[in-house]
């Protein structure tokens, strides 16, 4: 195989900030009144926020305005990212330094909002692997459908079926795969029952030698 580039998911891949986003969103619905069950957030990793919310109100009778939801929803989020000492999944930092090496380019693209995916960044001090940071707010579509990941592939200018995705959930893994890319599925116990039967190879841990699988055979293995 030829990957050239290789995209990541935030949220759950990079750093596990699954448990940060439920609680947000949980204390966010709780000031409404509303008491959703304890694995209610589940289904809706790898949505954007906007698709999240929509659903939320078709089941729920949540009044407050999108808008409002939003600003509170980061306000929280940001202010639980700050007192929280996050490190990056366990196998990224190696990866991503040995990715560097290879001159592979890299890219996030998660449904998180850019404020957020660049907040995680730096926190983690790792903005510098990447060439583009793609929010799901930037695209018409959010995941399952492919848009995202077929607007970083225009950006690097590579082919879609030159990428490779590494991705937490049945959303982002669907995506990839109709973004014609190849998708490894990373399966992290904080982001709930996620299907990523669709994914080219699903792991427990992440791990360069599973990349260097889908790397062409005459690159060389540092």
């Amino acid at each position: 195989m030829d990957i050239k580039a290789v995209i990541f998911d935030l949220d759950g891949v990079l750093i596990d900030t699954e448990p940060l986003h439920a609680l947000a969103d949980i204390r966010i619905l709780n000031e409404s009144g509303i008491h959703p069950p304890g694995d209610y957030f589940d289904r809706f990793v790898g949505w954007t926020n906007k698709a999240m919310w929509d659903q939320i109100k078709k089941e729920y009778p949540l009044t407050v305005g999108y808008e409002e939801l939003t600003e509170r929803q980061m306000t929280l989020k940001l202010s639980l990212l700050k007192e929280t000492d996050f490190e990056p999944i366990s196998g990224i930092p190696e990866l991503l330094e040995f990715l560097k090496k290879m001159k592979i380019p890299l890219a996030i693209a998660s449904s998180s909002p850019r404020q957020f995916i660049e907040a995680v960044t730096e926190k983690l001090g790792i903005s510098g692997y990447f060439t583009i940071l793609m929010s799901g707010d930037e695209v018409e579509r959010s995941k399952p459908e492919p848009d995202i990941f077929l607007k970083v592939a225009d950006f690097l200018r590579m082919n879609p079926s030159d990428c490779l995705v590494i991705e937490d959930s049945e959303s982002g893994t669907i995506a990839a795969k109709r973004a014609g890319m190849k998708c490894i599925g990373y399966r992290n116990e904080n982001s709930g029952q996620q299907d990523l039967s669709k994914a080219d190879l699903i792991v427990d841990a992440i791990d360069r030698a599973d990349i260097l699988s889908f790397l062409s055979s005459d690159e060389p293995q540092i």
